[in-house]
């Protein structure tokens, strides 16, 4: 009989993204220390995200002793897609050793996913006086990307808290356009929750441009009787 690693390998290879999960989910239902290593080398090529999600939770259910160290190498040394699952399973299992793998390489990285991956990471694992200067270094990427990496990286700062007040306030005063709007709108994504990440963009945006109307300017209203011929234009 083959060893039951070289079978959960050749599972986890399967074509059909219903097996590999199902042998995901019978790793973490039964673990073994063997199993991890085999989980960890999946997690950089499995192309389902589903799938991918299943194998951190059956990462999760083996000891952390076992599992953080390589988890710790594979987000310094792995591929994009390594580093991010790495970084994401860290984060689910939630042991303090995990800081470890929030590096400035990893805050800064320039593929999205593993940055984000490693802003959720770290608001998460960050000892408490850690927590100030993780939100300066967050700051840093503030107008970075599209909507989904901007999203990310404001929750990531809302999580912190107070600490994230000051380099907020600072960078709401930045000389780039993309970087004050982000900031602004995250100010006011704490201080107004239930807004909307979208609705805080545009009032950030809408705040910049009243900003820059020159003073005693008068600003015209809408033509509300414009004929029907302009109003479709």
């Amino acid at each position: 009989m083959r060893p039951v690693t070289a079978r959960l390998q050749e599972r986890l290879a399967d074509p059909e993204s219903s097996s590999r999960m199902q042998t995901a989910l019978a790793a973490g239902m039964r673990p073994q220390d063997e199993y991890v290593e085999i989980l960890i080398a999946r997690c950089a090529v499995e192309p389902d995200f589903s799938v991918r999600d299943t194998l951190t939770w059956a990462l999760t259910r083996h000891p952390s002793a076992v599992t953080v160290p390589r988890l710790l190498t594979e987000a310094r040394n792995g591929s994009d897609q390594a580093r991010s699952q790495a970084l994401h399973t860290l984060s689910k299992i939630g042991d303090p050793a995990g800081w470890a793998a929030i590096t400035d390489a990893n805050l800064r990285n320039p593929d999205d996913e593993v940055a984000r991956s490693a802003w959720r990471a770290a608001v998460i694992l960050a000892p408490p006086d850690a927590r100030s200067p993780l939100a300066a270094a967050l700051a840093t990427q503030l107008g970075r990307g599209g909507r989904d990496v901007r999203l990310s990286l404001s929750r990531a700062l809302a999580a912190l808290g107070g600490v994230a007040d000051t380099v907020l306030a600072v960078a709401a005063t930045h000389e780039d356009d993309e970087v004050r709007t982000h900031a602004l709108a995250t100010q006011r994504l704490v201080s107004h929750p239930d807004e909307g990440f979208d609705a805080s963009m545009f009032e950030a945006r809408r705040a910049l441009a009243l900003l820059e109307v020159p003073s005693g300017t008068d600003v015209p209203a809408p033509d509300l009787n414009m004929p029907e011929s302009s109003a479709g234009a």
